[in-house]
């Protein structure tokens, strides 16, 4: 992990949040990239405060240039870029009679195309360093299909397929990783960001109710940091980490 340049996106709370204080931690340089930047802020000033090094910009997953522009900042502040996590995702689940076209439109943009664009952003620089390593967070989801999540199950499906197709394009210089967590929750709160988009009353209280069962972010982060760190000829290929209680 030490020495290694990682940009994480959907950075600054929950799983990416984590992620950051545990890889920079381990002596990784994190590239932090979100829309809120008063939270990436915060991040950046505890992961300084630790000994940690940081660099971080507004980044919102829709558009392709902001992906663009936080690898391209990665090199910029460090030299190289070893692993993109792609991080950033919604979840506001409803039943499909609901009708909420928007809310499905979100999830396709910042679940599906949003990786699609972090891969259009580091594939090419991979391909010349002649290394990386694509970390794409995925969902329990994608393997059980439940009433009123079919569209968040299948941006993630799509994940799936994206990923293991990637794989399979890489060759044997580059690395591809699904994380796929099961219900996680936000340490010192009863509601999470994701739990915030949804705007169907039933599936929120709904899901509230898994709180105390939810896995912490640093959970997931220990996932990542695990396929990050084995050698360069492993590949750990895919990771489904769910709760004990979750069925």
């Amino acid at each position: 992990m030490k020495g290694k340049v990682i940009v994480i996106t959907g950075a600054s709370s929950g799983i990416g949040e984590a992620t950051a204080m545990l890889l920079a931690d381990r002596g990784a340089q994190v590239v932090l990239g979100a829309r809120r930047l008063d939270r990436l802020e915060a991040l950046a000033n505890r992961i300084v405060k630790t000994g940690g090094k940081v660099a971080y910009a507004a980044a919102d997953v829709r558009r392709s240039e902001d992906l663009s522009s936080l690898v391209q900042l990665a090199r910029e502040k460090f030299g190289k870029l070893d692993v993109l996590v792609n991080n950033a995702g919604i979840m506001p689940i409803s039943p499909l009679d609901d009708l909420r076209v928007e809310e499905w439109e979100a999830m396709i943009d910042i679940n599906i195309k949003g990786v699609l664009y972090g891969i259009a952003a580091a594939l090419p620089i991979f391909r010349g360093q002649g290394s990386g390593h694509f970390i794409n967070i995925a969902s329990t989801a994608a393997y059980r299909i439940l009433p009123n999540m079919s569209v968040y199950a299948a941006t993630k499906l799509a994940v799936r397929a994206i990923s293991e197709g990637l794989r399979q394009e890489a060759g044997d210089k580059l690395r591809v990783t699904i994380i796929s967590p099961g219900f996680t929750r936000t340490p010192g709160s009863t509601r999470t960001d994701v739990l915030e988009a949804i705007k169907d009353q039933e599936m929120k209280a709904k899901l509230e109710a898994y709180q105390n069962i939810g896995l912490s972010p640093y959970s997931i982060a220990s996932a990542i940091a695990f396929a990050i760190e084995q050698p360069n000829a492993v590949d750990v290929s895919e990771v489904v980490v769910r709760p004990t209680a979750q069925g």
